[in-house]
């Protein structure tokens, strides 16, 4: 393989780190933070889960709500704090101990003065929260709802440019052979939402999404008979006369609808429609994603927040139905009850075409192809459960009970290392969870039990040592059998069973403008995993050392191995055994502001993956960003521009991307190339916001883009639009 010589990458590094400390930051505004805390958890998101397709944007849903209705702290709940997922309980109780004791706050400058919040805590919040003497009313009325509340409508279109093999506008003799090969739609991906919330207390709307691939309002589209299988086709369409298949006119693929209050008299939350529920730490009742390890290691204990609407296009982390919670001096009882259809994998038929049983549940949300669509909505999932707690500013409890069924059973074709998992048609969960503080100490846990009775236990601290040094501890004990489909616990596994491990964080702060953190986790497998047949264990590692010398300059530098074991890839072995696995990433990165409009971010990131014996896999990503910020004016604009090689997919490095708002963009650089993107936010009026996104990658030693997949393109270059537009009244 052709390689970038040596000098290029190193002149390239040498023009970046020059560049950046080229330029005197000035101290004399205060600038806009962003979000790049959050922004470095969703990368370890999407490195953990080898996926760039995962949709995250539920966990930006309540910061970008917040950045557009700052939560005023002098009114603030601890339910509402929480909610930022970036403050500790430890920090939410001496926040609102100093309230009640000294009276509310004046200034935000007032949180210097309060243990735990140093520059670095406050700069990280401060986008989120307001001080304010204009509290709002407490009483309720339907003339001051419609009166103060926005109603947002927000329309999105996005699309690959280049000709796909499983676009419909490619003609070849081969898609007539598989009707598999080709997209049965166009590849537009389209997105729609209106919404209207009136404070945190209202809120509905509804949300439809068409993926590329997938048809919208087509009335012209006929597929003959006789391309397909007749046991195909009578799963995936209806039949008309003629025997050509009827295509339901249902405009968006996927629908999505809620209405949601909030704190309104005894009534703490109340859903209909569409919801998502999230109880004690994951284990029994969770319906959302989660962020895992990563730079800030609070980000491993959850803070569940109940029933919450939903308002993402997930088709898969959500309830379809009615969930309550009412509450009377800090107790708390809830119940839930959803039923909807799901995608599943049908593994058996009876003679008159009926479903019989399936074989796994599609988590894809794809339905391009007449295979995706014989799996749509294919069996009926019901769900129904409760909670009942209580809670305190110092101490949580709460028991969780949910019972699922499906309307069909598993039927799979289980192996040595998949005996354990979850195939009958029903099961139930309970757990009990609790937080509590003491002193500087917050402990926390969940203990749970599935029908079979397999058990997963999850118990933690964080220890507030000093003001300067705090320390995290998270123990869990999964067991191979224990069963949830509704599970998200903190597990190096994608899910909470088969797994026992031990995490320790560290956050120390040696001066007023350094930060170093760090983690070790150390986990094991007692039973066989998928590609792994045998018991192994492994660990992960992270040290980052933040330097951010004024408000307008930070930096850290990071590294970070993981050590797994995997069955040996070598077809000439005569019993599989296990190789270690090791991959190490190792990043600078700097952002700083030149002027009160414009930053500048720069990151080198170099990456080792060896696999047993085998060569060491090497890679690199060097990037350059570019944000012009509106200060009064109406546009807005970031660019990037990176350049990356690695020796193979293996060693890819994922990098977190600017986007439109309720959107995500975290792709994976893997081979030889370039990237660059540009996204331009513009005010038409203050009521209607406009962005545009145009993205390119091109691969400088490969002539075929995701070979052998519908997404394949024969070129060197990738390239997508976006655009979005927002209107409030």
């Amino acid at each position: 393989m052709k390689k970038i010589p040596t000098y290029y990458f190193l002149a390239s590094l040498s023009l970046v780190l020059c560049f950046s400390f080229s330029v005197k930051a000035q101290d004399t505004v205060p600038t806009k933070t962003d979000d790049s805390q959050i922004q470095q958890l969703l990368e370890n998101a999407a490195e953990d889960n080898n996926t760039e397709e995962a949709d995250y944007s539920d966990l930006l849903e309540a910061l970008n709500y917040f950045k557009e209705h700052r939560i005023n702290l002098n009114t603030a709940k601890s339910e509402d704090l929480r909610q930022l997922n970036l403050l500790t309980d430890i920090q939410i109780n001496n926040l609102l101990t100093h309230i009640d004791k000294h009276g509310k706050l004046i200034t935000i400058y007032e949180l210097q003065g309060i243990n735990g919040f140093d520059l670095q805590t406050i700069n990280k919040i401060l986008p989120y929260i307001k001080v304010t003497d204009n509290f709002a009313s407490s009483h309720f009325s339907l003339k001051e709802m419609f009166k103060s509340g926005q109603n947002t409508v927000t329309i999105r279109y996005s699309r690959v440019l280049e000709p796909q093999a499983g676009s419909s506008s490619i003609d070849s003799a081969a898609l007539y052979k598989s009707p598999n090969s080709r997209y049965i739609g166009s590849p537009d991906k389209l997105y729609a939402r209106y919404r209207f919330t009136y404070g945190t207390n209202i809120s509905w709307g509804i949300t439809g999404e068409k993926d590329p691939g997938e048809l919208f309002f087509k009335n012209n589209q006929r597929f003959k008979y006789d391309w397909y299988e007749q046991s195909l086709i009578r799963k995936s369409y209806d039949i008309n006369i003629n025997g050509e298949p009827k295509i339901i006119k249902n405009g968006f693929d996927f629908y999505s609808a809620h209405f949601y209050l909030h704190n309104i008299k005894f009534i703490k939350s109340l859903a209909i429609g569409d919801y998502q529920v999230t109880f004690g730490q994951g284990l029994t009742a969770w319906t959302s994603y989660a962020l895992g390890k990563g730079s800030d290691i609070i980000s491993i204990k959850k803070s569940a927040l109940g029933i919450r609407p939903y308002t993402s296009v997930d088709e898969n982390k959500f309830m379809r139905g009615a969930a309550t919670t009412i509450g009377f001096k800090g107790f708390e009882a809830t119940g839930f009850y959803s039923r909807k259809h799901v995608d599943a994998n049908v593994s058996d038929t009876l003679e008159n075409g009926e479903i019989a049983a399936i074989s796994s549940l599609e988590t894809t949300g794809y339905h391009t192809t007449p295979s995706e669509i014989a799996d749509k909505h294919a069996i009926l999932q019901t769900i129904f459960g409760g909670n009942l707690s209580y809670k305190g500013r110092k101490f949580n409890i709460g028991l969780t009970a949910v019972n699922y069924k499906l309307s069909h059973a598993f039927n799979r074709s289980l192996s040595h290392y998949s005996q354990f998992e979850f195939s009958d048609s029903a099961n139930t969960n309970a757990g009990l969870n609790y937080n509590f503080i003491l002193r500087n100490f917050n402990f926390f846990g969940e203990e749970a039990i599935s029908q079979n009775g397999g058990k997963a236990f999850l118990n933690g601290a964080l220890i507030s040592l000093d003001s300067r040094l705090s320390l995290t501890i998270l123990h869990r004990y999964y067991e191979r059998n224990y069963q949830n489909l509704l599970s998200t616990g903190f597990a190096e596994n994608t899910t909470a069973a088969n797994e026992k491990g031990l995490y320790i964080g560290v956050v120390a702060k040696p001066s007023n403008v350094t930060t170093l953190t760090a983690f070790y986790d150390r986990f094991e497998f007692p039973w066989l995993k998928f590609q792994v047949n045998a018991p192994s264990h492994g660990n992960d590692f992270m040290a980052q050392f933040n330097y951010t010398p004024n408000k307008k300059t930070d930096m850290y530098i990071r590294i970070r191995q993981r050590n797994k074991e995997k069955n040996t890839p070598s077809a000439d072995a005569l019993i599989d055994y296990l190789d270690p696995v090791k991959q190490t990433n190792y990043r600078i990165d700097i952002a700083y502001t030149i002027l009160p409009s414009i930053k500048l971010k720069n990151r080198v990131e170099l990456i080792d993956y060896k696999l047993g014996d085998n060569k060491t896999q090497k890679g690199y990503l060097v990037y350059q960003d570019i944000t012009f910020n509106k200060l009064g004016k109406p546009l807005s604009a970031t660019l990037r521009y990176a350049l990356f090689q690695t020796d193979s997919y293996d060693a890819r490095i994922y990098a977190y991307e600017n986007d439109v708002p309720g959107s995500y963009s975290i792709p994976a650089y893997y081979y030889r190339g370039s990237r660059f993107y540009l996204m331009l936010d513009y005010n038409v009026t203050r009521k209607i916001e406009v962005w545009l996104r145009f993205s390119q990658t091109f691969y400088d030693n490969q002539n075929i883009i995701s070979a052998g997949g519908l997404t394949e393109i024969n070129g060197k270059t990738k390239s997508e639009i976006r655009a979005q537009v927002r209107f409030k009244f």
